[in-house]
This record gives structure tokens, sequence and C-alpha cells, in this order.
């Protein structure tokens, strides 16, 4: 393993006893405590098994404006954009972004260590996510996804900046595409997406609805 490797990987994963950098911890509740151990020496070490609610939706939705909204709204949970990390290395449709994915759960699940659960804000869908090794490590992923009008969704994405490059009508036509398939298809998913229109919503309004969703799942 090469040092680089080895500077980038957290703490949580390598074995206070061992040394081992294991992912595959196994994962088990006693009473209202959960513990992760190695599986190369079976030492266990307590942890906060919390929620982590993914806020996904088409460009255009209002992701990053309500993730601005949220965090100023409450300091209750930590509220993430999910495009702050992003590189074009993680750019793996083949693996369904897999390893971007991975960092991402990562990344949550040492936060959350803190006591509150985290938000992430991006497009992503529980295909992506569910199957990752770092999903062991959270109690529940809720998924809420922001949709509008597909009238609307389109103009949004024109008045955009150009730096955005939100307005070639292929673009355009896939982002029309993935939120019809959300509000079609999100209570047949499995776990359910719950959604939010925000079409006629203010941001802050939008914000309440989802800071309001995160209290009845999680109690603070």
């Amino acid at each position: 393993m090469s040092k680089t490797k080895v500077e980038i990987r957290e703490m949580f994963n390598v074995c206070l006893n061992c040394g081992e950098y294991r992912v595959d911890k196994a994962v088990e509740s006693k009473g209202e405590k959960t513990f992760a151990s190695c599986p190369a020496c079976n030492h266990a070490h307590e942890f906060l098994q919390l929620p982590l609610f993914i806020v996904t939706g088409a460009s255009g939705t209002g992701k990053s404006t309500v993730a601005f909204e949220l965090s100023s709204l409450t300091k209750d949970f930590v509220v993430m954009e999910t495009d702050i990390l992003w590189d074009h290395r993680y750019h793996t449709p083949e693996t369904n972004y897999r390893e971007y994915r991975e960092l991402w759960l990562r990344m949550a699940k040492n936060i959350s260590q803190s006591g509150k659960p985290v938000v992430l804000c991006g497009t992503a869908m529980p295909d992506q996510l569910e199957p990752c090794m770092e999903r062991r490590y959270f109690s529940e992923l809720i998924y809420i996804a922001l949709v509008c009008d597909n009238d609307q969704l389109k103009q949004r994405l024109q008045n955009r900046p150009s730096w955005r490059n939100s307005y070639p009508d292929e673009f355009i036509n896939g982002m029309m595409s993935y939120n019809t398939w959300l509000k079609e298809n999100s209570n047949k998913n499995k776990p359910v997406i719950n959604l939010i229109d925000t079409t006629n919503a203010s941001p802050n309004d939008t914000a309440q609805q989802i800071k309001t969703m995160i209290h009845g799942k999680y109690k603070l």
C-alpha cells in the first residue's frame, strides 16, 4: 500500500487493536449502543449509527439554494452540498460513480460521530448509495427529491448563467426526463423517495418542509 493511499484514509476504519484498515466491519446493536467489529481481530468499538438524509433531484429543482437556506435555518444537522468534492477522476458511470458515493458516505459517517445527522444535497439515487460498503454505518438512508413542473424546470435551466452550461437541449431534456421519472416512480422505488414540489415554493418554504421531515425521522 502506497504512502499516498494511507494518508487519505480516515481513522474510523482503522482498527484500534490490530491496526488493520477495514471498511467491512460488522455492525451490531446491543441495547441502545451500536458497535463496529474488525473482521481481522474481532475488536469492537462503539459508534453513533445515525440516519443519513439525501436531498436529490434534477438540476434546476433548487437543491443548491435549499442547501444554503437549510443550513441558515437550523444547526440541528450538518448540511453539505456534494458538488464541493467533485473531480473528474470520479466520473465513472461504468461503476455508477461508486468511489464518489463511498467517499461521501465516509465523510458523512465521520461527521455524524459529533452527534448531528448529516444532510447531503446533490444528485444521487438509492441504487448508487445502498450497495456501498460504507452504507452499513447508517441506521437508515432517507431520500428526499425536489421536483417541479417541467416547463418551470426548463425555464430555470435556460436562465442560468452561461458558465453552468445548462442551456443545451440535450442537457435540458435529460433533466426533464429525470424529473418526470422521479414524479412517476418515487413511491414505487425501494426505499421510497419522498417528494417535495418546488414549482411555486420559495427556498425558505422548501427548507422548512425538509426540516420538518427530518425532525419527524430523527428526534433531536
